[in-house]
């Protein structure tokens, strides 16, 4: 560890590698809103957050456990699909609140076709967030709607059965859904959110 005079230790979140402060200083001199994103292992959020100085304050917010209980999502909350969807159930909800637009706040950046899948979710929605196209890696377009898990499926099954059962056991057995129908749920799943959201 370093020692001296002039050694400072860094501010305990940035030692825990969770904010980069020099980042979140330059998006709250902007004093726009915040849109964030963020993946666990599990789930994906996506806020809308203004900045004050007693502390920030959501003003929106889309948690990707709504997909199941809300609008009728089967299949689970941490794929690629998933994440579009919760993006698309936020900007949805921003718009209905006057929320036109926002900076994109994506602090340590971790999951990132993930969090890139929510941030094009909220594309869709016609919330206006500044980016660059190259920002979005190659082929993530033909991912959102879930047919690379199709795929996978349709080749496992055809080349390892057993494999395929025990790879998709949470979706034939736990949800009882066809690993090889994910894009049917999510047309019919972004259909329920588009008319309901």
């Amino acid at each position: 560890m370093a020692k001296g005079p002039r050694y400072r230790r860094p501010l305990r979140r940035r030692g825990e590698g969770r904010t980069n402060y020099s980042k979140r200083l330059k998006l709250l001199k902007s004093k726009k809103i915040r849109a964030v994103i963020r993946a666990s292992n599990n789930h994906i959020i996506v806020q809308f957050i203004e900045s004050k100085l007693g502390g920030d304050k959501i003003l929106i917010s889309a948690h990707s456990k709504e997909l199941g209980k809300k609008f009728g999502w089967k299949a689970n909350t941490k794929n690629i699909p998933a994440s579009y969807l919760t993006g698309y159930l936020a900007g949805l909800r921003a718009k209905k609140n006057n929320i036109k637009e926002a900076i994109l706040d994506l602090g340590i950046f971790y999951h990132r076709n993930r969090v890139l899948a929510a941030f094009q979710g909220l594309l869709k929605a016609e919330v206006d967030i500044p980016y660059r196209d190259e920002f979005f890696p190659e082929g993530l377009n033909g991912r959102i709607n879930g047919t690379h898990i199709e795929e996978y499926a349709n080749l496992l099954k055809n080349e390892d059965p057993e494999k395929y059962n025990q790879t998709f056991s949470g979706y034939i057995k736990k949800n009882k859904i066809n690993p090889l129908k994910i894009s049917q749920i999510f047309n019919e799943t972004l259909k329920t959110i588009t008319n309901n959201a």
